[in-house]
């Protein structure tokens, strides 16, 4: 798999016939290793070992309604209360991150409400900041260290 723009990180891997999988450390199983899945799994251990996020509070690829359509994201950083703290999407290394990228998750976090979003295809990495009150994306250089909050009034 192609080089990405995080750090080295200890993913355990098994072959099975020509399909090469890796192991999901919050699924707890072995997920087929695609472009997006060697991303995603940079970005859970970036979260677990950089910004010191509990293992717990992450949750990977679940199923969320959009409008009365069923999607799917990508990884998500809990508060203790169930806030929502930060939401990821994840793309491809080849997918360019555009403003459609930011438009998809833009539409997941109307009804998730998270404090911070990040958009990566392990290449290159936007993180911001939702202000809410003004509605808009404040751009950061990076994601702050996992500190738990609570749901903004």
């Amino acid at each position: 798999m192609q080089r990405l723009n995080f750090n080295a990180y200890p993913l355990r891997f098994k072959q099975t016939g020509e399909k090469i999988s890796v192991f999901d450390e919050i699924r707890k199983k072995f997920i087929v290793l695609t472009p997006e899945e060697w991303v995603r799994q940079h970005v859970v251990h970036f979260l677990l070992t950089e910004k010191k996020t509990p293992k717990s509070l992450l949750n990977v690829e679940k199923l969320l309604l959009v409008n009365g359509l069923a999607k799917r994201y990508d990884v998500v950083v809990y508060n203790p209360d169930g806030s929502i703290q930060i939401l990821v999407e994840c793309k491809a290394p080849h997918v360019k991150i555009s403003q459609s990228v930011f438009d998809q998750i833009a539409r997941y976090n109307l009804s998730m409400q998270s404090q911070f979003l990040m958009v990566t295809n392990g290449l290159d990495h936007y993180f911001c900041r939702m202000d809410y009150e003004n509605q808009q994306y404040v751009f950061l250089p990076a994601l702050p260290d996992y500190e738990p909050t609570t749901v903004r009034s």
